[in-house]
């Protein structure tokens, strides 16, 4: 399979340090499992860039630990424009992320830009939280982290389910708008 053929995905939340990592850890995870980690290409990156170079939190890496994920090598950076044309999906963490997302898409970038919940839209269990964002656990407590991974884990294997079918060619649109996934 050439790099052509991979649908690349990235993940984007404020400083890479919580939430994106987290769900870049754990959608690789399911997609190695699903046999598809040869399919999608995955990375994360924050809005800002005060967390270049460093590890996800540590309440982050405490929480994936206990539930078997290993996110501890993962480092920090920050989106580039460069990525507009490089990944072919875009998923922000919350809406303020794809509102800044869409502000900055230059002219022409060949990605699409969506919320990791809109999965949701597409078979999920109850349709999702009523906010369709992942909230931010970076000021909270252990319990607002466990959340977060709560409902990482429980759209993670929506989106290999989409993957999957874009990968069989049976259903080619995970975020549900008619934008093909892959290289156009």
């Amino acid at each position: 399979m050439t790099s052509l053929d991979r649908i690349r995905v990235l993940i984007v939340c404020t400083g890479n340090i919580c939430r994106s990592p987290t769900a870049e850890a754990l959608l690789r995870h399911h997609l190695t499992q699903a046999g598809l980690d040869e399919r999608v290409h995955l990375d994360s990156a924050g809005l800002d860039d005060y967390h270049v170079g460093e590890a996800p939190s540590r309440e982050a890496v405490v929480c994936a630990a206990a539930r078997g994920y290993d996110i501890g090598a993962l480092r920090a950076r920050a989106l580039t424009i460069r990525d507009f044309h490089d990944f072919d999906l875009i998923l922000a963490m919350d809406r303020g992320h794809l509102r800044r997302l869409q502000k900055i898409c230059p002219a022409g970038a060949r990605c699409r830009l969506a919320l990791f919940l809109d999965v949701l839209a597409q078979g999920g269990p109850g349709g999702g939280p009523e906010t369709g964002e992942v909230a931010d656990p970076y000021y909270g407590t252990l319990a607002d982290y466990e959340v977060m991974l709560d409902l990482i884990e429980a759209v993670t294997p929506l989106w290999v389910e989409a993957f999957k079918r874009s990968a069989s060619g049976k259903h080619n649109d995970p975020a549900g708008d008619g934008f093909p996934l892959g290289r156009s």
